[in-house]
C-alpha cells in the first residue's frame, strides 16, 4: 500500500491572509493541554487587531497598569482564541486580585496570570476560588517554586529576559512535570533553546502596529 507524507492543507482568504504568524519552531514544544485544548503558542498582546489576525493558540494579556474588568471583558469578547488575563499581584493586591480573577473566569477567560510579587496567601485564595488555572510569573531562580505549587499554581510563566532558558532548566531539574510557559526571545534560536531547556509553551511578542505599518507602507510605495 502506498504511503503518503502527512501534509497540512492551508486555506487562506484574499483579505485575511496577511496575519501575524508565530515562529514555526514553537511547534516543536510539547504544549499544555487545558480543558482538552493543546496550547503551544501564546501571543503577548492586548491589541485586539493583532489578536484577531494571528495564528497563535492563545493570548496572554498582561499589561503594565492596574487590571480593569472592562479591559478583560473587551479582550475576551473580541478574541477568537483562548485568553489568559492578567489580574495583578504587584501594585494590585489582596482581595482586589481575587475579585478580578473571579470576574475574568466568569467572562470566559481560559486562565489568569498573576505577577511575580503576588503573595502565596493571595495565590492560594485565587486557586481556591477558581476552576480555571492560575498562572504565576517567575523572574529568576530565587523564586520558591515549591511554595507556589503548594499554594495551588497550575502553570509557571517564566519571564527572565535573556536568562529564561537557564531559569527554565533550573526549574525543570527540580520539578520535571510542572507545566511551564516561557518567553522565547526574538529569534528562532533563542526560542529553541528555551524549548530544549524544558518549556512546554512559548509566549511570543509580536511586532507593534507601527512596525507592521512601516512594512506595509514601504510595499505601497514600492520600496523594499
Amino acid at each position: 500500500m502506498q504511503q503518503h507524507t502527512k501534509q497540512v492543507p492551508v486555506i487562506n482568504g484574499n483579505l485575511r491572509k496577511h496575519i501575524v504568524e508565530v515562529p514555526k519552531v514553537i511547534s516543536q514544544c510539547s504544549g499544555i493541554r487545558i480543558f482538552g485544548r493543546r496550547i503551544k503558542s501564546l501571543i503577548f498582546t492586548t491589541d485586539i487587531a493583532i489578536i484577531r489576525n494571528c495564528n497563535a493558540d492563545a493570548v496572554i494579556a498582561v499589561y503594565p497598569f492596574t487590571p480593569q474588568p472592562m479591559i478583560s471583558h473587551a479582550l475576551i469578547m473580541a478574541s477568537d482564541i483562548p485568553l489568559f488575563c492578567g489580574v495583578g499581584g504587584g501594585t494590585t493586591r489582596g482581595k482586589r486580585v481575587i475579585d478580578l480573577a473571579s470576574d475574568a473566569e466568569h467572562q470566559g477567560a481560559m486562565g489568569v496570570v498573576l505577577n511575580a510579587p503576588t503573595s502565596n496567601e493571595t495565590l492560594a485564595s485565587v486557586c481556591e476560588r477558581l476552576e480555571i488555572p492560575a498562572v504565576i510569573t517567575v523572574l529568576n531562580e530565587q523564586a520558591d517554586i515549591a511554595a507556589r505549587l503548594e499554594a495551588g499554581a497550575s502553570i509557571l510563566n517564566v519571564s527572565a529576559s535573556t536568562r529564561t532558558p537557564e531559569v527554565v532548566q533550573a526549574i525543570r531539574n527540580d520539578f520535571p512535570d510542572v507545566p511551564i510557559i516561557a518567553t522565547g526571545g526574538p529569534t528562532e534560536e533563542s526560542i529553541l533553546r528555551t524549548i530544549e531547556a524544558g518549556a512546554n509553551a512559548i509566549s511570543y511578542t509580536p511586532p507593534t502596529n507601527a512596525e507592521l505599518f512601516h512594512i506595509m507602507m514601504n510595499e505601497y510605495r514600492g520600496e523594499t
